[in-house]
């Protein structure tokens, strides 16, 4: 196997990250006129051989950044293989006459692309999806090694510095204080964590063809039942029911009263009557 291989065999599943980093810390660092010479042959003639030798001897700085986000929880192995697809973006947009190293100028990109690994990878749910948020995440990862939660003074100075919003800051403050939970608690889980997973209070019945079907027949049982139970009474009964109760426009008492030639009191007397026969009739 030849030498410049060995990084790429050692990340693959099963790789040694360790043997990784003894293979891309061997590779030499360039010169500054070795770098320059290297990006002007892929700048100008498209030299796949310099940008190899680019990419090769700035693998040792990928290792350094993915070290320093080490406290995600996520694999050094992974993050590695991000920030060297972040290298390679980089190797390939490198303008040698702008003054700059490739290793200032590589910085953001390999950056990016872990961030991005991070944000996908360290929570089953998204807690960053906004420009805003991703700074605040990093942020906060950052000066919560250090600190309790924010006081207010500490809130408003990190939104003043990140252009944001202290609700913002907050929020995302209690989004790292949380943690995930599993939808549907396991055998191995406490009593109290098998007790209020979310699937005892997040499971949606509104489309349970069973429930559907209960409620239907209930309804269709409910109205036949109604329809006998207002034949025991009499026109005038089932009437002031009707229209106090049963239909879209409901009439008042007065109304009623008003019709059948007797008092309010006696119209409340007699749909007090009919309701009770109702009920009466329905649960029979």
């Amino acid at each position: 196997m030849s030498k410049e291989l060995q990084p790429l065999m050692a990340l693959t599943p099963g790789g040694n990250i360790n043997a990784y980093i003894q293979a891309v810390n061997a590779f030499p660092v360039l010169t500054p006129e070795r770098e320059q010479a290297l990006g002007e042959a892929l700048y100008f003639r498209d030299d796949l051989t310099a940008a190899r030798e680019l990419v090769l001897a700035h693998l040792r700085f990928v290792v350094h950044i993915a070290r320093s986000y080490s406290g995600y929880g996520l694999p050094l192995a992974d993050l590695v293989q991000e920030g060297n697809v972040g290298l390679m973006k980089a190797v390939r947009r490198f303008d040698p006459h702008k003054g700059v190293r490739l290793v200032s100028f590589a910085v953001h990109w390999i950056k990016a692309e872990m961030h991005e690994y991070i944000l996908r990878n360290w929570r089953i749910v998204k807690i960053a999806t906004t420009k805003a948020q991703r700074k605040l995440f990093f942020n906060l990862r950052s000066a919560k090694k250090s600190l309790g939660w924010l006081t207010n003074d500490e809130a408003a100075a990190m939104a003043r510095d990140l252009g944001v919003g202290v609700d913002e800051v907050r929020r995302m403050e209690g989004r790292l204080a949380s943690a995930d939970v599993a939808f549907d608690a396991g055998t191995d889980d406490d009593d109290d964590a098998a007790q209020f997973a979310p699937v005892h209070y997040l499971e949606d019945r509104r489309f349970d063809p069973a429930r559907e079907l209960e409620d239907s027949d209930w309804e269709a049982s409910s109205q036949e039942r109604l329809e006998h139970a207002l034949e025991v009474l009499d026109e005038r009964s089932r009437h002031i029911v009707q229209s106090r109760w049963l239909n879209e426009d409901k009439a008042t008492l007065h109304e009623l009263a008003a019709r059948y030639g007797v008092s309010a009191e006696r119209i409340r007397q007699l749909e007090q009557g009919a309701l009770g026969k109702l009920r009466a009739a329905m649960l029979a």
